[in-house]
């Protein structure tokens, strides 16, 4: 028998908040007790579309406009529905700051002319905008002379193909849209990890993949200039590339970039040859990582790879030649330092123990009907990363971003399929709810039904930290973890959880509290996304 849902409704009239300000909402809804869904949008109708897919679409939120802020919440009791219906009037409010009869509160800026007004040093504005009000806000923004991120996503091709040519014209930068992250002279923007500053510049087409490179450069002693997003689908032949070669012509000029790495799924080929024509003109050391193609080095200066530790490992190597201040390197004076190793890539075992200091676990016992892998990734980049890992070693994985066409999910949403491999972040996953990176509702859900079922062997998960992520990943997943391998004992079944941290030691969150407290669960934890689905092929070959 399912669980009977009590759901409250109401519209917040003439209110404008961008998607992240509604997420953050949305997330402390959800931490109240008996609440199930909590959504927030603005009243437009591509989210009013998106509430009735998602059979939210209740008669108090139906005639929003597109100036209002749609709230719709799930609970088990109609108390706890109450409850939250208070909590988001209370935020969406503002109540709780500190009010003044005799000071006028500063308005906030509601457009970038205003922001201009404050602010006219400015040269970058964030867009997070719903899709269909973002591109003319970008277009706006790039007239004016400014570098844009846009963070919002669902803006058509060809409006951003505009954007960019503009942009391209007026010698500004248009990363995104659906940029989710970037660190800028050491500034995050969007999702972002606090790492040290150095030498390594970095231009990626890909978010959680532009994390896990800026965060493996840390932590093997390296550091990063600039990381610039352009957008997944800036390397399309639609696009050209635009943002990505602009980005590469900012590091050549940069005198503090040493070390130029590109981080993208495989790019239209058209595009590749220019990228790899402009690396080369450059002179600039390069690391390039186009996930899954078999691009080789065109020159001595460029190195190609095939993951993303490699990829961060390859760039620490050249930018180590590079001492700071214009000095002797530490090979120049005979100092070791700190030598950056390169652990597993997709062709090759990894050691038992090396540079990285990860010790192979040994292989749990499995009972006879276990057989399965299961990823349920919050980074699409991971995904893919893990599908070309496993596909070099024969395993055929189903997804919902097959990298292989031929094991596309009919359902992801619903079922999984002897091995599968999900990005929770994608659309089918993030229909009226935030995405997994801030809420982890959705994902401990098909944990726990993942666990379960009697054919699954290992599940694989990735734990991503830093600014706008959830402020404590490691302990509602710890707890959901724990949880699952009590649903497998007692079905006389050993579940093995492999996960990854993708974090710094600066991060807000505390990477080695939320590595422990992972472990305690039970997890088997790798020291990256390449070891991680390294060893879960391993588990269920």
């Amino acid at each position: 028998m399912s669980l009977k849902l009590h759901t409250s409704a109401f519209v917040h009239a003439n209110l404008y908040k961008d998607s992240v300000a509604l997420m953050r909402v949305a997330q402390a809804m959800l931490a109240m007790d008996g609440v199930v869904n909590a959504t927030l949008q603005m009243g437009n109708p591509a989210n009013k579309e998106i509430l009735q897919e998602a059979g939210l679409l209740t008669t108090e939120v139906a005639s929003a406009g597109p100036s209002d802020v749609m709230v719709v919440v799930q609970a088990t009791t109609s108390k706890a529905c109450s409850s939250a219906m208070d909590a988001a009037k209370s935020q969406l409010a503002g109540q709780g700051k500190a009010a003044s009869s005799s000071v006028q509160e500063e308005i906030a800026p509601r457009t970038v002319g205003m922001g201009l007004a404050k602010l006219d040093s400015a040269n970058i504005v964030q867009i997070s905008v719903p899709g269909a009000y973002a591109a003319a806000e970008a277009l706006k923004a790039v007239k004016q002379g400014l570098n844009v991120f846009m963070f919002s996503d669902n803006v058509p091709l060809a409006q951003e193909v505009v954007i960019k040519q503009e942009a391209k014209k007026r010698g500004v930068l248009v990363m995104g849209p659906d940029c989710g992250t970037a660190i800028i002279g050491g500034v995050p923007l969007g999702f972002a990890n606090n790492v040290r500053k150095g030498n390594i510049g970095l231009v990626a087409a890909s978010g959680t993949g532009l994390q896990e490179v800026t965060t493996q450069i840390h932590r093997m002693g390296g550091g990063v200039s600039h990381a610039i997003g352009t957008g997944g689908r800036d390397v399309y032949a639609d696009v050209g590339g635009i943002t990505m070669l602009q980005g590469i012509e900012l590091l050549a000029k940069d005198v503090g970039t040493k070390v130029i790495a590109i981080v993208s799924k495989p790019p239209a080929p058209e595009v590749t040859q220019k990228v790899m024509a402009l690396l080369l003109r450059t002179g600039k050391p390069a690391v390039v990582l186009f996930l899954g193609s078999d691009l080789k080095s065109v020159d001595k200066n460029i190195r190609t790879v095939q993951t993303m530790v490699d990829c961060a490992a390859s760039a620490v190597t050249l930018a180590s030649k590079f001492p700071p201040n214009g000095g002797m390197s530490r090979s120049d004076r005979g100092e070791s330092g700190k030598q950056a190793t390169s652990p597993p890539s997709a062709s090759r075992t990894p050691p038992r123990s090396g540079g990285t200091g990860y010790a192979i676990p040994n292989k749990p016992k499995f009972a006879k009907t276990q057989q399965y892998l299961r990823a349920l990734y919050s980074g699409g980049t991971y995904c893919s990363e893990a599908q070309t890992i496993w596909a070099k070693s024969g395993l055929n994985v189903w997804s919902n971003i097959p990298v292989n066409k031929a094991f596309a999910l009919d359902n992801p949403k619903k079922t999984s399929f002897e091995h599968t491999a999900l990005d929770l972040g994608d659309d089918d996953f993030t229909v009226g709810k935030p995405h997994p990176m801030i809420d982890q509702g959705a994902r401990i859900e098909r944990l726990l039904r993942e666990a379960a079922d009697p054919s699954v062997r290992v599940i694989l998960l990735d734990v991503v930290i830093g600014w706008g992520a959830h402020a404590d990943p490691a302990s509602e997943l710890a707890a959901a973890v724990v949880q699952a391998k009590k649903i497998a004992s007692k079905g006389k079944r050993t579940l093995a959880v492999i996960g990854f941290v993708c974090g710094t030691d600066l991060d807000p969150q505390g990477f080695a509290a939320q590595e422990q407290k992972l472990r305690d669960a039970g997890m088997v934890l790798a020291p990256n996304s390449a070891s991680a689905a390294w060893l879960a092929m391993e588990w269920v070959k």
